[in-house]
């Protein structure tokens, strides 16, 4: 049973259950990285598909609200980031003005608008710790070296602790995972009592004895319906948070709707009878979602409840968006299109490593052995076995029927296979001296392989961006009503909410006119991708042109910058040339900082920009750089650099 006192006995030092000192230790690291905090940005949705959005409603301020979020065509539900995020954005919101009161110390800062929801996110991910824990512990398995692997791998200490969708599509399935494989084992258990009674019952002489075992069947509990309201709730709300999450509900479902079918007690009237009352009661959570999302969007109004008048405009179903908008290849296109085998033969082996190659070898051999036709040696297919292996294969097969393949979509995979094959990675009693040195050499693997994952994904990739708007934030607060523009080229957008934008959507009241007004934008924020250098530098023009109209006929003052990888410096430095009327002066470096989208080339023996930074030649390049003033010079190109933009003066000719 899923018990309050159960996960108090799993997650805290007081529990008879002895966890592994290993598990503990990988805890700490995974807190300890959500504090430090870790700069690596792994993809915009992780922070403009939830909390953005959110920061900008509960914080009032300016925030870029991307295409997902349009009243007009909306496809990402709201109640989930509401009730995921809102607690901790909510917390810095109240206890803020006493923090700076007392402690001098203020929330609303890059750190901890970073560091707090991340927190909270990170907490929620050890619902799929205790889920994996507590199936194991139900099927007499050993959960120990299961959950040392599955704490061990970086998608549980980087993705899991950021505020992804597909974070929270993680936790439902392993709760789904939890209750069904739960419902499958006491199924099992009353369905063999129930036959067994009902076989003595037959064979019984007397009245008395067919009295006793007719009372004792009766006194058996219901196991048909079990869970079903919590399992219906969860599939509808994962639905909602990700209508992918179909292809993960679909193997526990499954597997829930044939439980016991084909014996004595259990035929397909009781699959129909679960199947209707499944669906009926993931119609109450359904509809309450529709009308948190058509009255957040927009489409709904008290006026409207209130005289009773609405029609079908009135309603928005998110998922149903979220299908028409992916269903059409055009909006594909602009996401990008990837091959159908990039889950199976890239995905896959990048998010689980030893993992994937033991999925794929058993995969491979029970294919096998069903093509020979010796099927007693396949997984049950109503055992927990066969759960977890079709709860690995269904989803990731679907998945790779769509065009747009990105590795994250995956991650809820994770669960099964380490249950499938965590515990096989670690050498037992009965394994031979050759057996256990490939396990040993396995396990190396593993760990070797997840931590250089977390270094690069939690700190290196894009990792430039945080810092850059911790500086920005400092800047704009300490200038009020300076006029900033960033121009941000071949990295990803800067998130708007840890600038703290004052909001310029307000109606804001004069105290002493009474006049009602609104703050015009102070801060521009201008994000052009792997657009060409010739192209970019025309948009530089246009912003200074726009800037400098603005100082002279207003008096506003400005700050622009253009941050781009320092891998980029000679295609920047060569494009900004061309303009005579004004120079870039480098202000700022931020290390690490790698981006897919301006990888560094390994330089030259005669690379001019590695002899000014290693050898500080003032007149002839013409010199030869030995391999480790290449491979020096290599590396210090993985950071983001940040050009400050002015108009040329007399004093600079």
């Amino acid at each position: 049973m899923f018990l309050k006192s159960d996960l108090l006995k799993a997650i805290t030092f007081r529990n008879p259950v002895r966890l592994p000192l290993a598990y503990w230790v990988l805890v700490l690291i995974r807190f300890g990285l959500t504090f430090w905090p870790q700069l690596g940005y792994l993809h915009p949705d992780e922070f403009f598909q939830n909390v953005e959005v959110i920061a900008g409603e509960i914080f009032t301020i300016d925030v870029a609200k991307t295409w997902e979020f349009n009243p007009k065509f909306p496809i990402r539900n709201i109640f989930i980031p509401k009730m995921v995020l809102g607690p901790p954005l909510h917390f810095i919101r109240i206890v803020n003005p006493y923090t700076k009161y007392y402690f001098g110390i203020d929330l609303k800062t890059p750190y901890y608008l970073l560091v707090i929801p991340r927190l909270f996110v990170c907490l929620l991910s050890f619902i799929n710790d205790y889920s994996l824990y507590k199936i194991c512990v139900l099927y007499g398995q050993n959960f120990k070296n299961r959950l040392v692997i599955f704490a061990s791998s970086y998608i549980v200490i980087v993705y899991c602790c950021r505020s992804f969708s597909n974070t929270f599509e993680m936790i439902f399935f392993s709760i789904l995972l939890l209750f069904v494989a739960e419902c499958m084992l006491k199924s099992d258990k009353i369905i063999y009592h129930d036959e067994f009674l009902k076989e003595k019952y037959e064979e019984a002489s007397t009245a008395v004895e067919k009295v006793k075992l007719f009372k004792l069947k009766m006194h058996l509990p219901e196991h048909s319906l079990n869970r079903v309201v919590i399992l219906a709730t969860v599939v509808v709300i994962g639905i909602f948070n990700r209508p992918t999450f179909v292809g993960f509900a679909f193997p526990p479902i499954f597997f829930w709707l044939h439980r016991g079918l084909g014996s004595k007690v259990v035929g397909f009237k009781d699959f129909h009878v679960r199947i209707f009352t499944f669906i009926l009661c993931g119609v109450p959570i359904a509809l309450l979602l529709i009308l948190v999302d058509s009255g957040y969007y927009g489409y709904l109004t008290m006026a409207d409840i209130e005289s009773r008048q609405w029609s079908w405009d009135n309603w928005v179903v998110t998922p149903l968006n979220f299908l028409r908008y992916n269903s059409d290849m055009k909006n594909l296109t602009k996401h990008g299109l990837h091959p159908r085998w990039l889950h199976v033969l890239v995905n896959v082996p990048l998010l689980f490593s030893v993992l994937a190659g033991m999925a794929f070898i058993t995969l491979w051999s029970n294919t096998y052995r069903f093509i020979r036709g010796h099927y007693g040696k396949l997984p049950r297919i109503q055992s927990i076995t066969g759960l977890m292996l079709f709860s690995l294969v269904i989803p990731v097969a679907l998945l790779s029927l769509f065009p747009h393949q990105e590795a994250r979509f995956i991650i809820p995979a994770l669960v099964p296979l380490v249950y499938l094959y965590g515990n096989r990675l670690h050498p037992n009693e009965s394994d031979g001296p050759s057996h256990r040195k490939l396990k040993k050499i396995l396990l190396y693997t593993w760990f070797i392989v997840n931590a250089s994952l977390t270094m690069f994904y939690g700190f290196i990739h894009q990792g430039g961006i945080y810092s850059f708007a911790n500086t920005l934030h400092r800047e704009i607060k300490a200038t009020y009503g300076v006029h900033t523009y960033v121009i941000s080229t071949h990295s990803y957008s800067i998130p708007s909410y840890l600038l703290q934008l004052e909001s310029t959507t307000k109606v804001y009241k004069d105290r002493k006119s009474g006049n009602r007004y609104r703050l015009t934008p102070t801060t521009f924020l201008y994000k052009y991708g792997s657009m060409p250098m010739d192209e970019l530098f025309s948009k530089v023009d246009d912003v200074l042109t726009n800037a400098e109209m603005l100082l002279h006929e207003y008096k506003k003052q400005y700050r622009f910058y253009v941050a781009t990888p320092c891998s980029l410096e000679a295609e920047l430095e060569e494009a900004a040339s061309k303009y005579y009327y004004f120079k870039l002066i480098e202000d700022f470096r931020y290390y690490p900082h790698f981006c897919t989208e301006a990888v560094p080339r390994f330089p030259g023996h005669r690379d001019p920009y590695c002899v000014e930074s290693n050898l500080k030649v003032n007149e002839s390049r013409v010199v030869d750089l030995n391999m480790f003033q290449r491979i020096s010079c290599y590396f210090k190109r993985f950071c983001l650099k940040i050009y400050r933009v002015r108009p040329v003066t007399k004093y600079d000719k």
